[in-house]
């Protein structure tokens, strides 16, 4: 007796859905795209045949996958910036429960800047930048000082000049790369802070690092537009200076690092993003490396916390 239509139908729907889930369907596919170099390639390579990139699993498409879900424009800088926030919530939260007052007693200049300020212990624990005999047996120090800040006016002002400057580095030199000098310019200034026996915290020795990054970009373009640029920046880092020594409490020794490593790289390597797929595969290496990095300095710090909790 034949089976209805009906079941007909369906029964040859499960059996095609069961031979599509154990055959590739071939006729189907399409060429895939390289994650480095862009090039089309075949439906079952593993490797591109034009600069020889994993076209399954690398640097590359690990990079390619995860900027989907960040923004086009200057990623990581709002990835610092959302770290930078995070970690001054956390710094707040555990001063209050340390018992530190969010608004300070008295007024004048001395109050407002200390709006929301982040008791000592706290940075301590979180992984404040010490004198160096401290930094070198915790050594993870000179990265995640890089993200605390001291009080609210010292975030908002140093985000500020984080999205001011940020995302003309990163577009200059590409996302990857950009990580990496974020990072090590800030790190190397807490190397010249903590040698002269510094506690300190804040992102502005590597903002000094960004803006000596585009000075050095700015020395090696001819041009009115260029030398304007580099007067303005030099203005800046005069300005700052002067803030420095006239002001208590401020990180000359940082700045002073951070703006010396960021001049120093950017004599050193080429102002623009990577021009061909060997290049986009150091600069991808070199910023999953700092990412790693950093990951492992946060991981390191929180282990001493929980232990001296």
């Amino acid at each position: 007796m034949p089976l209805p239509l009906r079941w007909q139908i369906k029964l040859d729907r499960a059996r095609n859905a069961i031979k599509r889930f154990f055959q590739s369907d071939t006729q189907s596919a399409r060429p895939r795209m390289c994650p480095s170099c862009g090039t089309l390639v075949g439906i079952n390579a593993s490797k591109c045949h034009v600069c020889g990139a994993s076209v399954r699993f690398g640097m590359a498409a690990a990079s390619r996958s995860l900027g989907k879900f960040l923004p086009q424009a200057a990623p990581v800088t709002y990835i610092m910036l959302s770290l930078c926030c995070l970690f001054y919530g956390i710094s707040l939260l555990l001063s209050i429960r340390m018992g530190a007052p969010l608004m300070p007693e008295g007024g004048g200049l001395g109050a407002l800047f200390n709006i929301g300020a982040i008791a000592n212990q706290a940075s301590i624990l979180l992984g404040a930048s010490l004198p160096l005999p401290y930094n070198l047996a915790q050594p993870w120090r000179f990265v995640t000082a890089v993200f605390l800040h001291a009080s609210l006016l010292h975030i908002a002002f140093n985000m500020w000049v984080l999205m001011d400057v940020g995302p003309a580095v990163e577009e200059l030199y590409g996302s990857a790369t950009y990580l990496f000098l974020y990072v090590t310019t800030g790190a190397v200034g807490y190397v010249f802070s903590s040698a002269i026996g510094h506690f300190s915290v804040g992102a502005s020795g590597t903002l000094m690092g960004l803006i000596g990054l585009l000075i050095a970009a700015s020395t090696k373009r001819g041009g009115f537009v260029a030398q304007a640029i580099r007067k303005q920046l030099i203005i800046w880092v005069v300005i700052i200076f002067f803030i420095g020594f006239e002001m208590g409490g401020v990180d000359n020794m940082a700045h002073l690092g951070g703006l010396a490593c960021g001049f120093l790289l950017g004599k050193i390597m080429p102002d623009r993003q990577p021009a061909d797929a060997s290049e986009r595969k150091r600069a991808d290496m070199l910023g999953w490396a700092t990412a790693i990095v950093v990951f492992l300095c946060f991981g390191l710090m929180m282990r001493e916390f929980l232990h001296n909790r």
